[in-house]
């Protein structure tokens, strides 16, 4: 059950870091709710298999993302905007990337 209620929060949590009109405080604390939620499942090869697929699953959103930012005019103001909601999403995939990492490593048997 634990698990379950972990792996909801995750999508909650990721959910929300989707909205770019977050203020930078907000996108802080709910980034700490997100690693406390993944470490919960830190040590299991299924829940290692589930981080991995959200993270993959973001990996696409950020892609597309890139795609919309360049269909605006290099320096227009939406161009901008873009890049920041940009910048917002890359903090978080490269956060869940390096959880991944560490979370494959346990898993593994190759971290305390």
């Amino acid at each position: 059950m634990d698990n379950f209620v972990a792996r909801a929060n995750i999508d909650h949590f990721l959910d929300l870091l989707q909205n770019g009109d977050i203020p930078a405080e907000r996108k802080s604390a709910i980034n700490k709710l997100l690693i406390e939620e993944e470490n919960k499942l830190s040590r299991d090869s299924e829940q290692l298999e589930f981080a991995e697929s959200r993270a993959a699953k973001y990996r696409v959103h950020f892609d597309r993302l890139c795609d919309w930012r360049d269909g605006f005019a290099n320096g227009s103001a939406d161009h901008i905007r873009a890049g920041m909601v940009l910048k917002t999403f890359e903090i978080t995939l490269l956060t869940m990337e390096s959880f991944c990492a560490q979370m494959r490593e346990r898993v593994n048997g190759n971290a305390p």
